[in-house]
């Protein structure tokens, strides 16, 4: 918060030949504007600027302004399950269940919270989904091509950010309602495929760190997706990475900078055997797994 300030001025009368000497005072207050969270980038959260009027002279000393709610900061190793398809098995030995944000239940939740596991919420934030109940609020001037290999999916145009935010912070709330821990943002690279949109890579950093800060303001722990050729600029503003197949594109190494950093790298492969990436994968300390396409509840970890 700023300081206040007291601003004073001496004004002087001279009236005939007899000089009237007078000092007048006037003051200003800067009332403190909370906002509604503070950029990361941010050094201080902003103020704004109230009304004129009486001031009192600022306080010998005050106590610090609270310390934002954390979240969730999972370490690096930790074994996970993602599962999107199929009846949930809860059974699975792992740290971290990574689960659809609509089709898991808060009760869902509760039981994977109960048995000591952290749960991550699958959400498309870089896509329309038009098999979604909230389909229709997406306008079609931010839907774009469809992705390839994934019918009723279309990128979104990222750059609407005016349009995309309540959007995206209605579906983050759903997830924080039903009790997840941290948030898994899909398709967060559309400006490296045919998205329909002119999407630049300064677009896509900036949307990224959007929806960051989105899952934090929110208490929610965030992983970055895939966006590999991003992950050194976006690691700072991310608490995880969840990776797909890093192993078969030979990009893993990018992704050291989140274990540098402290925070895990959630990887799977889907067409190579254990037996190839688990040494490379396991060196680097991610926590790897085999998974099939649909990602069902069948795993097969390093």
């Amino acid at each position: 918060m700023t300081g206040r300030r007291l601003r004073f001025a001496l004004c002087g009368l001279v009236l005939l030949t007899v000089l009237y000497a007078a000092a007048c005072t006037t003051t200003g207050d800067d009332d403190p504007d909370e906002g509604r969270g503070t950029p990361k980038t941010a050094a201080v959260p902003p103020s704004g600027l109230g009304g004129l009027g009486p001031a009192s002279p600022p306080a010998a000393s005050s106590s610090p302004p609270p310390a934002p709610a954390g979240w969730w900061k999972p370490a690096v190793g930790v074994t996970w399950q993602w599962q999107l398809t199929g009846t949930l098995d809860t059974s699975v030995a792992a740290d971290v269940y990574d689960v659809d944000a609509v089709t898991t239940s808060a009760a869902d939740v509760a039981r994977l919270k109960a048995a000591g596991r952290r749960v991550i919420c699958y959400v498309n934030a870089g896509a329309h989904e038009d098999f979604r109940a909230d389909a229709g609020n997406f306008p079609e001037s931010v839907r774009g091509k469809g992705l390839e290999g994934w019918p009723g999916e279309k990128w979104l145009d990222i750059r609407r950010w005016d349009t995309l935010e309540p959007l995206l912070a209605a579906r983050f709330k759903m997830c924080k309602d039903k009790g997840f821990d941290a948030v898994e943002p899909d398709n967060v690279d559309g400006y490296a495929n045919n998205s329909g949109f002119p999407l630049t890579a300064e677009d896509q950093l900036t949307f990224n760190r959007r929806v960051a800060d989105l899952a934090h303001g929110l208490g929610l722990a965030v992983g970055l997706k895939n966006d590999v050729e991003q992950a050194e600029a976006l690691a700072p503003a991310f608490d995880f990475a969840v990776n797909e197949e890093c192993a078969h594109y030979d990009e893993c190494d990018t992704l050291k900078v989140f274990i540098a950093a402290g925070k895990p790298v959630f990887h799977v492969e889907y067409d190579v055997d254990t037996a190839k990436f688990c040494p490379k994968t396991t060196a680097l300390r991610f926590s790897s797994m085999k998974k099939k396409e649909d990602l069902d509840a069948w795993r097969q970890t390093c």
